[in-house]
């Protein structure tokens, strides 16, 4: 789940907590707003990741789309901010694509409310490559 990958990247590069924590809440809301368990985020709970996820097309598990850790780490994240930064950005673009084009299947109010959320995935993409600074 994206919410998951949030965390690891916060746990595995703690100086992008104050940039990523609020990108990393919105995700756990979208997920709740399709039915997903939103779980409160590690730094508030000390818990794990959010367990639920969007049903159907819209699904937020970036299978698949894991990158290499560095060298042996084994966390599953990339080794520096900046390659962690693009793979958050890739896993939030794909997750906006897959919503985009579930919209065509769903009906009126879910499908406003896919749209909205398609948008702020492509929001995140931005603000996680070119939106810092």
């Amino acid at each position: 789940m994206l919410a998951a990958r949030y965390d690891a990247v916060i746990a595995a590069h703690p100086g992008l907590a104050g940039r990523l924590r609020p990108l990393r809440d919105e995700v756990g809301r979208h997920a709740e707003a399709f039915g997903g368990v939103r779980s409160a985020s590690p730094a508030a709970s000390g818990s794990g990741s959010a367990s639920g996820s969007p049903s159907g097309s819209a699904s937020a598990s970036p299978s698949g789309s894991a990158r290499a850790a560095g060298p042996g780490d084994g966390t599953g994240v990339p080794g520096t901010e900046k390659e962690a930064l693009a793979g958050l950005a890739a896993a939030e673009r794909e997750l906006a694509d897959r919503r985009a084009g579930a919209l065509l299947k769903m009906p009126g109010e879910s499908a406003r409310l896919l749209a909205s959320v398609a948008a702020a995935g492509a929001a995140h993409v931005f603000l996680l490559t070119e939106g810092h600074g």
